[in-house]
């Protein structure tokens, strides 16, 4: 009934209807009921906006909202989650507080960007290449530049890379406790030993905590140090003594002076007092108010952002991650490849840091499996250690390790986008489906009482995927995902406000085809079918100019990305949209959590939230809350179709400026979501409240900026961030002037 209905007003418009004729909403409304078409006609003519040949004004916008009519479907806390991943530093040096690079003196593989063609990640094995990167990498975590070249040098005579030598000592390869790489040092004098720069978090603490595993044939003492910014001058130290020649682990803490600098980085150093050789297989530095191992910071944005849930490990990372090298004492965890995302895997964050992590933000966790490189059993023992009673022996080794009460994870991911050929393993859709009966059957052994999600295929083109596991496994499957990553490469002289008005269309194109899969999975037999968009961000990327003499119009700080705005009004879009499919839609964990798509950003230590942050922290107001029907019209706008994913699925589309939604919260308030998506002016939004009796006060929580690619930075963290005025309703009415690319909250209280 939806996309007939949408035909029908396309075609329409090809008749002489008004090309930029406002519309409603959608044909199907926020309650997710379906008006047939001959009511949209009657109501368009009757409101007097249809114009023969004239555009409409762009100026003026109508809200109407029936607060008696309401939903049967509330809307699920969880499409407002987010999703984290092994991937430079989401995790390490992101969620984990630990600050070091390289803490386990392992070899640190580069990524090539090329996949073997059983999708496992190349590296790097070019010498100047690899020194390429060093120096690239060294400049963002605190190097002066005058001892890069040192890094460089100590990185060719066998030093750990990002460690470097102090003094001429001489290093070598060496094997730890429980084998992997360790690092052996040869000091010739005193005070000699290996270093490290490194930011600190020092605008919020002073105090840290190190643990290190050392061993030596002839020394006895150590001393662990931070140099001051200038690098000559030891301002906090600690001596660790009794080192044998057997392995031990040593603790400690350093406190920076209160009177050295906050903005600038430290030299981290293990220094031997006299001459004579040490081994050291790692050492873990973090800030003395970490939380379980994770950054406070990050904990704090999450935990206020009322998160609901967070998917890990992944991601691509997924597909070559074994969860038995994550768990048990941190000094057995093996460092490896990342054979994902290149660099190392140090294994510090598993299972149980994981499920600490969520507890200490207040959501609930969600795995994703290993159906790459992964076996059934695998699987089916991750399952037991999470959920298993100490009576069974995954649940056994859990209690070992510290956690004697189950987990109960509920949400079980089967495999990450198996269908790309970069995922470790990839397979066909019929593997596909194989594999997917095989790993159901297994968890369900395990237990019956969780909920798994199957690993589909993007709508915007992997509906030949989608229809054989549809077919395949309609009797065992319940819930599908998307992971709509949509852009792909522009040209260098294309209009950057083009790209943005693209993804400004994005959430409806992707709307229609959610509702197609819907169909496609009721004509299947699925009676109950659901659908979870586990990843999801803006991924456009800029291409060369379309020809040799055309402008560059488009750079880095003008492309519309996750750290942008822009994300912000895209990521409410896709939970209007989200809203008006009920229940079909019941979950989104959107990327990422930190450094990666939108979320939080990590740099010098220092933690601050892209704008996207702010809007999903917003949009957590309507968790549980029942949505009203509504009615909107509205100018709109045409998509110029430079986005390659966009002009593959479609040759036209046009859509409102302004979008809305609208739900009575559990409180009785009634709340309304307003994106102002436009980019050719304010807009005056009239909002009419029906059968609501409020107190006559609103409250308009506003998120906005001055263009869609604007950003918050490490130098202006809170440049856009939300703002809150109170607002007036009179004879059950509001008027307001509402500025392009804004994301408007709005809570109206009810009268006791």
């Amino acid at each position: 009934m939806e996309l007939a209905m949408k035909r029908d007003i396309a075609n329409l418009k090809k008749v002489g209807w008004a090309t930029r004729l406002p519309m409603l909403i959608k044909t199907r409304t926020a309650w997710a009921g379906n008006l047939p078409i001959l009511q949209i006609l009657i109501l368009i003519t009757c409101l007097g906006f249809c114009r023969a040949n004239g555009p409409a004004t762009g100026e003026k916008a109508s809200l109407v909202i029936y607060a008696a009519e309401k939903s049967s479907h509330p809307i699920p806390r969880n499409i407002t989650g987010k999703f984290c991943e092994h991937l430079y530093f989401n995790i390490t040096n992101g969620m984990d507080a630990q600050i070091l690079r390289n803490p386990t003196f392992s070899d640190y593989p580069f990524r090539t960007g090329q996949e073997s063609p059983d999708g496992v990640a190349t590296f790097h094995y070019e010498r100047q290449q690899i020194e390429s990167n060093i120096r690239n990498s060294a400049r963002n975590w605190g190097w002066p530049a005058s001892e890069i070249d040192a890094l460089i040098k100590s990185r060719n005579e066998a030093m750990a890379c990002f460690w470097t030598k102090l003094g001429p000592v001489e290093a070598s390869p060496d094997t730890g406790p429980y084998g992997g790489r360790a690092q052996r040092v040869r000091t010739r004098a005193a005070s000699q030993g290996i270093a490290q720069w490194t930011w600190l978090p020092l605008h919020r603490i002073r105090e840290y905590e190190f643990e290190t595993w050392v061993r030596s044939p002839d020394l006895d003492t150590l001393k662990v140090a931070f140099f001051g910014p200038d690098g000559t001058e030891i301002c906090a130290e600690k001596a660790i003594s009794d080192i044998t020649t057997n392995w031990q682990k040593f603790e400690g803490r350093l406190v920076i002076p209160e009177n050295l600098p906050e903005d600038k980085a430290y030299k981290f150093a293990v220094i031997a007092d006299k001459t004579g050789q040490f081994v050291i297989e790692r050492v873990i530095l973090r800030p003395a108010d970490h939380i379980n191992g994770a950054d406070p910071d990050v904990i704090r944005f999450l935990r206020q952002s009322r998160l609901p849930i967070l998917r890990w490990p992944g991601g691509n990372f997924a597909s070559g991650y074994h969860w038995r090298d994550g768990v048990g004492p941190i000094e057995k965890r093996p460092t490896l490849p990342n054979y994902a995302w290149g660099q190392q895997e140090n294994n510090f964050f598993g299972t149980d840091e994981f499920i600490a992590f969520c507890r200490a933000v207040g959501c609930e966790p969600m795995i994703c499996i290993n159906a790459g490189s992964g076996t059934v059993l695998e699987a089916a023992q991750w399952l037991e250690y999470c959920n298993g009673s100490i009576d069974t022996p995954m649940g056994k080794l859990r209690a070992a390790n510290g956690h004697p009460a189950p987990y109960n994870v509920r949400h079980w991911e089967v495999g990450n986008e198996l269908w790309g050929q970069w995922q470790y393993h990839w397979t066909t859709a019929e593997g596909y489906v194989d594999r997917y009966h095989r790993f159901v059957k297994a968890l369900l052994e395990v237990d019956h009482n969780i909920t798994i999600y199957a690993c589909g295929a993007p709508v915007m083109w992997g509906k030949d995927w989608n229809d054989t596991l549809i077919a395949g496994a309609s009797n065992i499957l319940r819930i599908t995902t998307d992971h709509p990553l949509i852009g792909g490469q522009v040209p260098a002289d294309t209009e950057p406000l083009d790209v943005f008005r693209d993804f400004m269309a994005v959430p409806q194109v992707l709307e229609e085809k959610w509702a197609a899969l819907e169909s496609d999975m009721k004509n299947a037999g699925i009676s109950d079918p659901r659908l979870a968009v586990t990843e999801l961000q803006m991924f456009a990327r800029i291409g060369q100019p379309s020809s040799a003499d055309a402008p560059r119009l488009l750079s880095h700080e003008t492309l519309v990305s996750p750290a942008t705005h822009a994300e912000a009004l895209y990521d409410v879009l896709i939970y209007h949209a989200s809203v008006r499919l009920a229940p079909f839609v019941e979950m989104v964990t959107h990327s990422a959590t930190v450094n990666h798509g939108g979320g939080l950003r990590k740099t010098r230590e220092r933690v601050f939230a892209n704008p996207c942050h702010y809007a999903q922290a917003m949009f957590t107001a309507f968790a549980d809350a029942v949505p009203v029907k509504i009615e909107l019209t509205s100018p709109a706008q045409t998509a110029p179709l430079v986005l390659p994913d966009l002009k593959n699925v479609t040759s036209a589309c046009t859509y409102q400026t302004i979008d809305a939604l609208a739900a009575q919260s559990q409180d009785g308030s009634l709340l309304i979501s307003v994106v102002h998506r436009g980019a050719s002016g304010p807009i005056d939004l009239e909002i009419t409240i029906k059968d609501f009796l409020s107190t006559g006060r609103a409250e308009l929580q506003t998120l906005t900026a001055d263009v869609p690619w604007a950003a918050n930075t490490l130098e202006t963290p809170e440049a856009i961030t939300p703002t809150t005025t109170a607002g007036k309703i009179e004879n059950s009415k509001m008027l307001m002037i509402i500025k392009p690319y804004t994301v408007l909250r709005i809570t109206v209280a009810k009268l006791r």
